[in-house]
């Protein structure tokens, strides 16, 4: 796929210093700039490499002014990082923008689908499921029985959606993820053993949520495990059956939450965090990487550590805790000295 400087142009509102003809077809770090490929510049540190690289096309604020001879043409916009960043956008709806039914693929005859949504080869697609308009589903996805999946929401490869889950508009499912499979619901019986408990629940993603690769959300034992509007989880997270995960809160990869735990709106979790179950954590919470929480968490609260305390304590805590050993002996001596004046 090729653009000309004239094109990017036209879609950046930017203006061309050099050739209007000269043609991309693909992007590059300004450093490492080849020819037929489109880079920016927008931090000054990166200034020296605008005479050397050998990119075709570069993208630079409107107040650049170049003080050496350039082999690159120049499109000078408002913000150039902002330009780059649209026009990836704009790159990655064409690239993503596919549309038909690919075969061989599995369609139920109880299956409706509204227009102009594309469906990948292997892909099947139970029993009274509800597919919205410009949907995209892509090569070897499963979607089960009585699935709802909302306008322009995109299922990449391998993505396994489980019965009676509910997708909303704008969601974007990456590639491995499972949505609606069992919660670890066992009960023990009177031989140690353990009994299923059947989860008879479901899956409920609203409008605007991401969800990463490999990432796992189980159903609801009863009701429904809910992610509201905007939040976006990031890859190999595992949320268990019957967690609410408030609307724009963000999950770093490999964070692990319990059953049936609250989380409120506009939270930030880090990686690795561990969250045990039956909790409510409120709105504004900051959680740094590896905490581990295990009680109630009341809104605005900033944590860290294991088991997880306020962020200013731990960090306090932190410096006597490197100086342990010094702080013990310290105290030896001290109890040598006393002792020997008693």
């Amino acid at each position: 796929m090729k653009f000309t400087a004239q094109q990017i142009a036209g879609i950046l509102d930017g203006e061309i210093v050099g050739s209007p003809e000269v043609e991309v077809s693909k992007l590059s770090k300004i450093e490492e700039g080849m020819e037929g490929s489109l880079t920016f510049l927008a931090n000054p540190k990166y200034t020296p490499f605008i005479y050397s690289t050998k990119a075709s096309i570069t993208i630079v604020n409107r107040s650049f002014i170049p003080e050496n001879n350039l082999v690159t043409t120049l499109i000078k916009v408002d913000d150039a990082y902002k330009s780059f960043s649209k026009l990836l956008e704009y790159y990655n709806v064409i690239k993503l923008n596919k549309a038909g039914i690919e075969q061989p693929s599995h369609i139920s005859n109880s299956c409706k689908y509204g227009e102009h949504i594309y469906v990948g080869a292997f892909s099947y697609i139970g029993e009274h499921t509800v597919i919205g308009d410009n949907v995209k589903i892509y090569p070897g996805a499963y979607v089960g029985d009585n699935v709802v999946i909302g306008d322009n929401s995109v299922i990449f490869s391998g993505v396994k959606i489980y019965s009676e889950t509910v997708i909303g508009n704008f969601c974007v499912i990456n590639s491995g993820a499972i949505l609606g499979a069992d919660g670890f619901g066992f009960a023990p019986n009177e031989n140690g053993e353990y009994n299923k408990v059947p989860q008879i629940g479901n899956v409920v993603l609203e409008d605007f949520v991401d969800i990463g690769a490999v990432t796992t959300i189980d159903r609801a034992t009863l009701g429904s495990t809910i992610i509201r509007k905007g939040a976006k989880l990031d890859n190999q997270i595992q949320i268990a059956h019957n967690v609410e995960i408030g609307k724009n809160t963000v999950i770093a990869a490999q964070t692990g939450i319990a059953g049936s735990t609250k989380i409120g709106e506009n939270c930030q979790i880090g990686g690795q965090v561990g969250i045990v179950g039956h909790l409510t954590i409120g709105n504004n919470v900051k959680i740094q990487a590896q905490s581990g929480i295990g009680r109630n968490i009341k809104d605005n609260e900033i944590l860290q550590g294991s088991p997880a305390f306020s962020y200013g304590d731990f960090n306090k805590a932190y410096v006597h805790f490197k100086n342990l050993t010094k702080i013990v002996k310290d105290i030896n001596e001290i109890e040598k000295k006393i002792n020997g004046h008693s």
